[in-house]
Order: C-alpha cells, then structure tokens, then sequence
C-alpha cells in the first residue's frame, strides 16, 4: 500500500465511530446481489414453464446479467471515485430494487433477458462501491481483513438465504416474488446508508471519459458473446466479427487509458503481481464454478425430484463453508502465506468438482452435500484473500478502480463459465435419444423435457424422462471434469503469481 497517512491520521480513522454499523451497510447490498443471483437458479424451471424459453434464450436469461455487468463495473467503479462512492451505491441500490419489479413481471422470454439486462446496469454499481468504501472505512489491516471476510462471508450467506428462501416462495407463489425480495432489503440499505455511510471520492479525479465507458462495454459484450455461441452453436461468421469488435474494443480501450492523464482505468495496477495473480485467480475460479452451479439446482429438482425449498437446502453446506472460511482466512493468510491458503483454496474446489464427476441421477446425499461444503470452504479462503490482496494492493484512492477490476473478473468469469459450462451440458443434453413422437421442445432443455411429457403417454413420457435425465446428468459430470481442471490449473498459477504477497499487518511464513 502507498498511503502516506500520517500516525495521528490513521488512529482516528482506525476508530471511526460507527465503521462497523456502516460495514453493516455495506454487506446489505452484497446480500441484494448475492440473493438475486442464486434465487434464478431455482427459478429456472418455472421460467421455462411459463415463459417457454428455448435452450439458448434460458442461457442468455442466466448470463446477461454477468455480461451487462462485466461490461459496466470498471466504469461504475471510476464514476464512484469521482462523484461519490456513497451517492453511487444508494442510487444504484434503488434502481436494483425497481429494476427487479421489472424482472418479476416479465412476461415473455425476450423482456427477461432485458429487465436482467438491465439488473446488470444496477448491479455494476454496487459491488466495487461497497469494498472500496471498506477500503476508506477501515486503515487498520487486521480490521480490514475482518470487514473483507465479513463482507465475502455475507455474499456467501446469500447464497444459501436466497435458496432457501425462494424455495419457500416459489412453494407458495409465483416465479416473480423471488425478484420481489429484493425490495425490503433495497429499502433498508437506503435509509439506514443516508444515515451511516461516509461520502468518500478521489480528490481531482479528472473528466469521467465516455468514450472509455463505450469501448470497455463494447469489448467485454463483444468477447464474451463471441465465446459464447461459439460454444454453443460451433463457428460462424458473425460469432467472429462480434469476437473481432471486441478484441478492438478492448485494444483500444488499453491504448486509450495509457494515453489519457487521468485514466478511467489505471493500467499500471497491473505491474502490481500480487494485484494481478490475486484478479487472474478470481476470473479462473469462477469460471470453473458458475457454469455447474446454474445447473445444480435444475440437477436437484427436475432430476432428483426436490421441491424447490428442499433443493436450496441441499445447497447450505456451501455457505456454510465459505462464511466460516471467510471469517477466518485473514488469520490464516497471515499465520501461513497467502499463496498457500489461496493455492489450498483452489485446489480443494477442483478435487471437489473432480469429485462430482461421478453423479448419476440417484446420487445419494453425503457425496454431494461433502462436495459443496469443500467447495465452500475452498472458496471462502481464496475469495476473501484475494479480496484483501487486491484492495492492500493499491492506494486508498484507487479503491473503486480497484474494487472494479475485481469484480470485472469475478463477473466475466461467471459469463465465460455459463456460456462455456453450459454450453457443454446444453450439447450433451440436446443429443439424448427419446421414444418415437419425442416433441423437439424437450431437446431444448430439460424443463422443456419436464413440460411436455405432461401431455405424452405415460409410458413413453416415462422412457423420454429416462434418457433426458440420464443425458443432462452426463453433461453436468462433463461440465464438473472441466471445471475441476480450470481450478487445478488455477491453483498452479496462483501458486507462482502470489509468490512472496503477504497481508498487511502480520508477518506470515513464506513457502
């Protein structure tokens, strides 16, 4: 870290008063995304019953949001640091809040994909805004690697909150009401944050520069859409011209932040190794992660028959896991080194997804349940490490950009895994080989499969059921074995890049 914050300087913020209230705060809008990104998978099968989207249209429901935000997030987190961290994440709050009465209501596949579309715009506001406010909250770094693991532990509670509860509202209502929840926790972050929260912002912080903002959106859509349908539809023309566009885009979105005085993006972060492996080892794990989650609740329910509150249950080991990591991967950082614990981190999730590889359709529990909760502990550590190196990385000033970097590679990485992961179980689903009469719907995806066998013989509903199930189940093990080598190599890789990176505060052992 470069501050040069003066003794006297850093006791008084070290005891700000109310730091912790605020921090409160601040996890709030991390439960609001957290919530908002697990309860789709649990609704997927009511939205491709009632919206009847095809097998692509589902997966651009699930990873328009990722590519929106991907997009938007180092330019929401530069326009943070120039008006305002605290105004950006309450205007962006509410705006989530009413963006999700859109997502609720929607009433054909192609509204979805565009209220979620939309979702991302708001949501590209909240996420570097609440770790670069940590990073002005809190001097002290024992206390900011509290207020991190806090912090990343809340995001891993709302992945088991947001099951749970949509499962106990999609029992109840309709799809729409697990969007609805978003509402009341939008309220309270408003209010109480007007009251809590200290404004911070970059002083001369220079012209925010559109023509950045353009390029950087055009070159993540452009890239990620490409990888994408080149997935899942094969090589095509257009899938290389979008590729291309893309490319440039973000070519000329480098070029352009090297060349500007004030940069919406300071390119010379990256010089930082521990900044850059700590960013690489995000985008990596949560490659290998989102494109097997997306489709677990589907395995729980359609497969193995779950009502919708059971099946978020079945999920709670890997929140379990990831708050208690989280909440103690400072300490351990520091007792060890943090290559260690972030190497550690990533290897345990790949032999975990390794372990998965195995499912059938009658999987029992215990494998299962012990596989999530290695997976939450696995990532639990290396996310809040990571966290913590990349904020301890660079100047209090920086923050949001920072924080936006961060959370760019958290969410292109979970665009990439859905488009790249899903497209590989998407592949191997639509080959299954159904009954005579089978209905070209129930290729599309397997909640298709579900809704048509409703009108076919029981009999031949049955066998078409069999083989669709059997197929998702041997492309979700595919999409496992993947994942499980992206996480190994990202271990590796982590491994050499964090060499020699320690925390702040504490005196690790380096191995």
């Amino acid at each position: 870290m470069t501050s040069t914050l003066q003794p006297t300087a850093t006791t008084e913020a070290v005891k700000r008063p109310g730091r912790w209230l605020a921090l409160g705060v601040l996890v709030l809008a991390v439960l609001l995304v957290a919530v908002d990104a697990t309860v789709l998978g649990l609704a997927t099968p009511y939205i491709s019953e009632d919206l009847k989207p095809s097998g692509t249209q589902l997966l651009w429901i699930g990873d328009v949001y990722s590519f929106v935000i991907a997009g938007l997030l180092v330019s929401m987190g530069s326009l943070g640091d120039r008006i305002g961290r605290k105004r950006i994440l309450l205007i962006g709050a509410t705006a989530f809040g009413a963006i999700s009465v859109f997502n609720a209501y929607a009433t054909t596949p192609e509204m979805m994909i565009v209220a979620r579309a939309l979702l991302g715009v708001a949501g590209a506001t909240l996420m570097p805004a609440t770790l670069a406010l940590i990073r002005n909250l809190f001097h002290d770094p024992r206390e900011r690697s509290l207020a991190v693991g806090i912090w990343g532990a809340t995001a891993s509670a709302g992945t088991a909150v947001g099951p749970i509860v949509g499962g106990f509202l999609l029992e109840h209502f309709w799809w729409g009401s697990v969007f609805l929840i978003n509402l009341p926790v939008m309220v309270v972050l408003v209010l109480v944050g007007i009251k809590l929260l200290p404004e911070s912002r970059t002083a001369n912080p220079g012209p925010w520069d559109m023509v950045s903002v353009v390029l950087s959106l055009i070159g993540m859509i452009g890239v990620v859409y490409a990888i994408k349908e080149a997935a899942t539809d094969g090589f095509a023309w257009s899938t290389l011209a979008a590729g291309l566009l893309g490319a440039a885009a973000l070519y000329g979105f480098v070029r352009r932040q090297l060349t500007l005085p004030v940069p919406l993006l300071d390119m010379r972060l990256f010089r930082n190794r521990g900044f850059s492996g700590a960013v690489l080892a995000d985008l990596l794990t949560i490659l290998g992660l989102s494109g097997l989650v997306f489709f677990l609740s589907q395995y729980l329910q359609l497969v193995q028959g779950r009502r919708p509150f059971e099946a978020g249950l079945a999920e709670l080991p890997a929140a379990i896991g990831a708050v208690v990591a989280g909440l103690i991967a400072g300490r351990v950082a520091r007792r060890f080194s943090v290559r260690g614990v972030v190497s550690g981190g990533l290897a345990a999730i790949g032999l975990a997804l390794a372990a998965l590889t195995v499912l059938d359709q009658s999987t029992g529990y215990p494998l299962l349940g012990t596989a999530l909760l290695v997976v939450g502990v696995g990532a639990g550590f290396s996310f809040t490490v990571t966290a913590d190196v990349i904020l301890s990385s660079v100047p209090k000033e920086h923050a949001g950009s920072a924080s936006a970097v961060s959370e760019t590679a958290y969410e292109l990485g979970a665009a990439l895994g859905i488009a790249a992961l899903g497209s590989i179980v998407t592949g191997v689903y639509r080959d299954f080989t159904g009954p005579a009469g089978t209905p070209a719907a129930a290729h599309e995806s397997l909640g298709g499969a579900v809704e048509v066998a409703a009108g076919m013989p029981a009999h031949s509903a049955a066998a078409m059921l069999d083989a669709a199930r059997t197929s998702f189940v041997d492309g979700l093990a595919l999409a496992a074995g993947v994942g499980a080598a992206v996480l190994l190599a990202a271990a590796v890789a982590a491994w050499f890049l964090l060499r020699g990176q320690k925390l702040e505060g504490g005196t690790p052992k380096h191995t």
